[in-house]
């Protein structure tokens, strides 16, 4: 029991190093009190609930297996920094429910890396690359449109959370 514990506060640690990069995460868990690991692991929880339940299922699991992951690759491709690295968080639990997905994620694999198929190259020279080329400043403005967005509602739903919290202890 001690190693999974073990194990457990290395992943907490982790996770928590990894979230004091955003400064929207830091003010919340200081204006709520609550662990920013703990809100990870209940925006994580929700959006679980949300597939489990279909609701936006479809859309959700997409973001998360394919669009978010194929467009951070080609991010990781482009950058002028090779050092850039790609976590997989739930990707190999989700697929694992997948019929036949080992034997046809090994296949492709092979496909991709070995030298013959160039599978890789061709996946990237024809598709990937020029249609996220020609579509970069786009996204990327859609992107950064949308993490303000959220920015702001998270900053609007946190202030009136702490407000109605500082009015019903007036009272």
């Amino acid at each position: 029991m001690e190693k999974y514990k073990e194990k457990f506060l290395f992943f907490n640690a982790q996770v928590d190093k990894h979230l004091s990069n955003y400064p929207i995460i830091c003010d919340l868990e200081k204006k709520t009190n609550v662990p920013k690991t703990y809100m990870a692991g209940g925006v994580v929880a929700f959006v679980f609930m949300l597939i489990f339940f279909n609701v936006w299922g479809e859309l959700l699991s997409d973001i998360i297996g394919w669009l978010y992951p194929a467009y951070a690759s080609f991010k990781a491709i482009e950058s002028p920094e090779k050092t850039d690295e790609m976590a997989e968080f739930f990707s190999d639990f989700i697929l694992y429910w997948v019929p036949f997905y080992f034997p046809s994620k090994t296949v492709f694999f092979l496909w991709l890396f070995l030298p013959p198929f160039k599978g890789a190259q061709i996946i990237y020279q024809k598709f990937l690359g020029p249609t996220l080329k020609a579509y970069e400043s786009v996204i990327d403005k859609n992107l950064k449109n949308l993490k303000d967005k959220i920015e702001d509602a998270t900053k609007e739903a946190t202030k009136n959370i702490i407000d109605s919290t500082k009015s019903e202890h007036l009272e």
